[in-house]
Parts: C-alpha cells; sequence; structure tokens
C-alpha cells in the first residue's frame, strides 16, 4: 500500500486521470495506457483511491478539532511474492504511467528515483488476509481453463455407473495429456515457497505465542483495571451513526455489484486516548496472527467469500483503513458480517469513532443492523479505479476448479469418487 499527499489545486487533474484508466465506472481496463494491470501476471487485484478526510470531523464529538489531512492517493495491490518485486516490474513497464500519476503529489520530482520515492510512501499492513495461501493468479487462470476445456468434452446424459466415470476420468486425463503437448492447456506445477519466507512464518507462528506467554502475569495483574476501564469507555464513548448522504450513497452505488466480485473500503478515525490507540495495535497483531496462521485455507472466521483483505493505521495512528476485496452483492457482505463474524466486527472497529455501542468489546455493536449499515456506508469510500485479475470468477468456482485439477491428477479412482469429480464438470 502506497498512499501520497495530493498537491493543492491537483484534485480535478487527478481524478481526470484515473478516469481515463476505466474501461467503466470504476472499473479498470486491464490495459489502459496509464498503468496497463493486465500486464502483471502476478497481480489479482488493485486499487486506486482518492481518500478525503471522511469520518474525521467526527471527533468533534470529544471536543477534538479534527486535523487537516488533506486528500491522499492511495494504490493498494494483492500480488503473489513480495510486493517490492512486483512494484519493480511495475516501473520497468508503466513508469512514465506511474510518474504520470505521482506527478499530482506533493514532493513529487518527474526526475527522481521512482522505487525510492514509492518506497518512502509505503504504508505498513498491520494485518493481511488470504483466502487459500499459496493460491496464485497463473493457477486461478490455468485451472479455469482446463475447467472449461473438461466440461466442454462431458457428455451431457447420465453415465451408467462408477465403471463409466472412471473410463470418462481415464479418457479426460489423456486429453489433457494431449493438449499440454500439444500446447492448448498449460498446467504449471506450483513454485516452491522460499526457505526464508517459511522460516520467518515459523519464528512467527511461535514467536507471538511465545511473547504472549512471557506477558501473560503482567496481564492478569492488570486485568481488573483494564476490564474496569474498556467498560468505563463503553459506556462514556458516543455513539454517532447517521445515515450517509444521498450523494455519498450514489457514487458508492454506481461503482458496486457491476460483477461477481466487488470491492470494499472503508475508514474512519480511532477514538481519541493511549487507551483505545494501544488496543488497536494489540487486536491488529491478534487478528494479523489469525489471517497467517489459522483462517488461510478459504475463509476468514465463517466469511467464505473474502479473496482479500487488509487493516492499515494510517497517518501517525490517527485512523484505520479497511479493503477488501469480495464476491456477491455489498448487501449480502453486509450481511454476512452481521450474522457471521459481528464479534470480529466489534473486536476492531468498536474503537472507531461512533461505532454502535458494544459490551465487553465483541457483544452488541454490529449485532444492531441498522446502526451498523449505517456507520459502514457513511465511512465507505470509493474506489476510482479497481482491477480484478478473472472477473466473473467467484471464491467457489475457485475453489471448484482446484478440485477439478487434483481429481484429473489422481492416479487412480473409485467408482464413487470417479462419479463425485465428474459432477464437478
Amino acid at each position: 500500500m502506497l498512499a501520497a499527499p495530493v498537491a493543492p489545486g491537483q484534485e480535478a487533474a487527478l481524478r481526470a486521470l484515473l478516469a481515463t484508466m476505466n474501461a467503466a465506472p470504476g472499473v479498470a481496463n486491464p490495459y489502459n495506457p496509464v498503468v496497463p494491470f493486465g500486464r502483471f501476471e502476478r497481480l489479482h487485484f488493485a486499487r486506486l483511491v482518492v481518500l478525503d478526510e471522511i469520518g474525521m470531523a467526527d471527533l468533534a464529538l470529544y471536543g477534538l478539532d479534527p486535523p487537516r489531512l488533506g486528500l491522499r492517493l492511495v494504490f493498494l495491490g494483492d500480488c503473489d511474492g513480495p510486493a517490492w518485486e512486483l512494484l519493480a516490474e511495475m516501473i520497468e513497464v508503466a513508469g512514465d504511467g506511474l510518474r504520470r500519476l505521482f506527478a499530482h503529489c506533493e514532493g513529487f520530482d518527474g526526475g527522481a528515483d521512482l522505487a525510492g520515492w514509492m518506497r518512502a510512501h509505503c504504508l505498513e499492513v498491520q494485518a493481511n488476509y488470504v483466502n487459500r495461501l499459496g493460491r496464485t493468479v497463473r493457477q486461478v487462470r490455468e485451472e479455469h481453463a482446463l475447467q472449461r476445456a473438461l466440461s466442454a468434452r462431458v457428455p451431457r446424459e447420465p453415465l451408467a455407473g462408477g465403471d463409466a466415470a472412471r473410463r470418462l476420468h481415464r479418457e479426460l486425463h489423456a486429453f489433457v495429456e494431449d493438449e499440454v503437448q500439444a500446447g492448448r492447456l498449460a498446467l504449471a506445477r506450483p513454485e516452491a515457497t522460499p526457505l526464508g519466507w517459511r522460516l520467518r512464518n515459523l519464528l512467527h507462528a511461535v514467536g507471538i505465542p511465545v511473547v504472549a506467554l512471557i506477558l501473560s502475569p503482567l496481564l492478569l495483574v492488570s486485568l481488573p483495571w483494564l476490564a474496569w476501564r474498556l467498560r468505563a469507555l463503553e459506556r462514556s464513548d458516543p455513539e454517532h451513526c447517521p445515515p450517509p448522504t444521498p450523494a455519498h450513497l450514489r457514487v458508492l452505488r454506481e461503482l458496486e455489484d457491476l460483477g461477481l466480485t466487488n470491492q470494499f473500503s472503508a475508514v474512519g478515525p480511532i477514538k481519541p486516548g493511549a487507551f483505545r490507540r494501544l488496543l488497536v495495535r494489540l487486536l491488529l497483531i491478534a487478528i494479523d496472527y489469525g489471517c497467517r496462521h489459522v483462517f488461510n485455507r478459504g475463509h476468514l472466521a465463517r466469511v467464505q467469500t473474502i479473496h482479500f483483505a487488509r487493516w492499515v493505521v494510517m497517518d501517525d495512528g490517527l485512523r484505520v483503513l479497511f479493503a477488501s476485496n469480495y464476491d456477491g452483492s455489498h448487501e449480502a457482505y453486509m450481511d454476512d458480517f452481521i450474522n457471521k463474524v459481528a464479534w470480529g466486527l466489534n473486536l476492531i472497529f468498536s474503537n472507531g469513532v461512533g461505532w454502535p455501542r458494544t459490551r465487553w468489546l465483541v457483544a452488541r455493536g454490529a449485532r444492531r443492523e441498522g446502526c451498523f449499515k449505517r456507520y459502514q456506508r457513511a465511512h465507505q469510500v470509493p474506489s476510482q479505479v479497481w482491477y480484478d485479475a478473472y472477473p466473473g470468477l467467484t471464491l467457489h468456482d475457485i475453489e471448484r476448479n482446484r478440485r477439478i485439477r487434483a481429481g484429473l491428477e489422481q492416479p487412480d479412482m473409485t467408482g464413487d469418487e470417479a462419479m463425485a469429480w465428474v459432477r464437478l464438470l
């Protein structure tokens, strides 16, 4: 994630340039002349957002003068492998376009080192969710092509039984081998995960619990005060959930539900005080741990429609940005959260100014549907440019295609297994 202040007087020109990158409002042309996202084979999703001071005025509820943050140009990308390798590739392919974009930002010198400038404006992501760790753009596309090729050859009349399904499996396996040999299908083997990444991930998996165990005596001693302080704040913090303005809601809806997959971005200030800011940091460490080591095989808690998500603390701890890519409509996405993981929403977002009042951090809050939906809409920001590397493919489709490939490569099947595999086609 990169974020840079927009220079005074440059907003209109920047928005006009961003509009030229789209094939439809908010939906990127993959081969636009500014940043041709479709040329980068390791990029899953990307977005460009002109981020304003949305929600910051609510700090007046605490008697505080909202800080003047101005506009930010924010670029987010979800990619395979190290982010800096992708950015180096983007600079090589689309350096001129990136310079055109960042020319609207404060302090950008067109002749300066572009990579250095981008590194200087990179923000640390405190928590990052990946639906299925290790699944690449290449794998998604190749398995989609495999599914289409196999489905076109499956007879539509019912099979006689398990033996017929096994024969069909062998025939389709031979067909795919011929197609691969002829270059009409590609089924690359997954790249090995770098040893350094495995070691760092193992250290993280072990290190966080060890640190938590070491600090547990301190936590137990301070627990009564922490509980008292939390409940005191929950009772006194103002609740502020006004409906979004019709104009804001219209802009958001113009960019939503244009396909099977959507994007969501929201930002808001953290409640003032050291207690809340420290709590946010600690909770994001816990969320990141869960995303990295527990929820990395197709679901975030009970929600199974999110491709990628991230939580980022911005502006020296003043506010938090949440961004995700998900399947289905916006309304269904919000209902999924309310019905399945409202406690998880409360865990972190109850520390945001105006959030519906919670009890013990996880109860109530997002469970109050009307308040929650007004709050999230009022803090949602539109993405001026959004790129999807595999439009039309939901996570359900992608997982089915993975199972089709795994079944195809299975050397021998029982009749029941073969019948179940054919049904996937």
